[in-house]
């Protein structure tokens, strides 16, 4: 699982160069997919219940599972780019949201709070923890921040599928849900909002956007619960 999670943490950390206005979310794709196959590994997402790709790009109103094609990014636009890979029987998967030039501050303000909410929730995922407390930590800071975090889309464990038990919702009461166990290996995903939670799929069957059209961020790591910590295995 480590070493494909590290291919997931190299094509994000790659990618990043080639986000910049003009370039069409396609070829994201493409430059992700050549990244995966080069590693000896294969795109996840490619396939997986019929969706048409190897990333998933989601510009500014879409929250997760935005499709690449032609459009261009352009100044001002944030894009959260989710993926996945499979390496020798494990699945790894993480997600980032970038900025495309130079956005504005409550965008910039909405990027950094996911990414710390994703941060104190993975602080609460060890040992004797309730999955809950994950829950809890990620939506009590996001909601100080002004913001909301999505109901209908959760985290998950992650292994030799890339779906697995439990689901890791981004909100909730502390101390419920299942117990945080030694050789846990979960997907923790904040998908925080602008605006209001609620949520719209569109009719492409994948895309999902806020209800109010407002912005939303989505950063995520694959984690292993150890004896002594937590490791994050998404992460250079």
């Amino acid at each position: 699982m480590a070493e494909s999670c590290r291919i997931v943490a190299e094509v994000l950390d790659g990618i990043k160069k080639y986000i910049s206005s003009g370039i069409a979310t396609i070829e994201l794709d493409e430059f992700a997919e050549s990244f995966i196959v080069k590693r000896g590994a294969k795109p996840a997402f490619k396939g997986y219940n019929g969706y048409p790709a190897s990333v998933c790009t989601s510009v500014n109103e879409q929250v997760v599972h935005g499709i690449p094609s032609k459009a261009r990014l352009k100044d001002g636009d944030i894009i959260s780019l989710d993926i996945g890979v499979y390496y020798r029987g494990f699945y790894g998967d993480a997600a980032i949201t970038l900025p495309v030039g130079k956005i504005n501050g409550n965008a910039e303000k909405l990027l950094l709070a996911t990414e710390k909410a994703l941060y104190l929730g993975i602080e609460k995922a060890v040992i004797g923890n309730r999955l809950s407390d994950v829950s809890a930590a990620i939506q009590d800071y996001a909601e100080s921040e002004g913001f909301s975090v999505v109901r209908e889309l959760v985290g998950h464990g992650i292994g030799r599928q890339l779906h697995e038990e439990p689901q890791v919702p981004n909100f909730g009461k502390p101390g419920q849900g299942p117990e945080i166990k030694e050789g846990m290996t979960l997907a923790i995903e904040p998908m925080v909002n602008a605006g209001g939670w609620e949520v719209i799929l569109l009719n492409d069957g994948w895309t999902t956007i806020t209800k109010d059209r407002r912005l939303s961020a989505h950063f995520e790591h694959t984690i292993a619960v150890t004896k002594d910590k937590n490791i994050i295995l998404t992460k250079l």
